[in-house]
């Protein structure tokens, strides 16, 4: 009886979706990250895409319950995430990483995390996916949050009102300047 235990927890024997504990764990987890992210990605996307988790079993014997299908309200069928344009794919992440904040928050007795920083991504985004990012990140700072974003995109800069600028010097050294 311990060894069948034992193997269940380790994802091993009977354990059809060959799942360890901590994995069914972080699965529990990470379904409610996703139902926080879909409150944000169902407006981003205009109702089109939710996240859903994923048990599936994985391919040649790998671990299995960690995974994440996007269903598409168009097509009424679900897709993988790789499927996404690199908008959708950012719009997506943007939710995730917004849903992980929520939790951790909720889970940390309160504590808010105030402070986002976004390292480029946007590059990639059409113009109305750009709007519907910086639509999203300004609600995040009317909320009281600092979002700190990183990019080179030219119709971003013209919506940002606090930035600092990097310009490389022509010995090396760069110079940070305030706008």
């Amino acid at each position: 009886m311990l060894q069948n235990l034992a193997d269940t927890i380790a994802g091993r024997g009977a354990n059809t979706r060959k799942m360890t504990l901590e994995t069914f764990v972080l699965a529990a987890e990470l379904e409610e990250i996703v139902e926080a992210a879909n409150r944000r990605l169902h407006d981003m996307s205009s109702g089109r895409y939710q996240l859903q988790h994923s048990d599936a079993l994985a391919a040649r014997g790998a671990a299995s319950g960690l995974g994440i299908v996007v269903a598409d309200a168009f097509t009424g069928q679900t897709r993988p995430p790789q499927s996404l344009s690199g908008g959708e794919t950012f719009l997506a992440s943007l939710a995730l990483a917004l849903g992980l904040a929520e939790v951790v928050t909720a889970r940390a007795g309160g504590i808010r995390l105030d402070t986002l920083f976004i390292d480029e991504g946007f590059g990639s985004l059409d113009g109305d996916t750009l709007d519907v990012a910086m639509r999203t990140l300004d609600e995040l700072r009317q909320g009281g949050r600092t979002v700190g974003v990183i990019s080179h995109v030219e119709a971003m800069q013209e919506q940002i009102p606090a930035q600092l600028t990097v310009r490389a010097l022509p010995n090396g050294p760069s110079v940070i300047e305030a706008r």
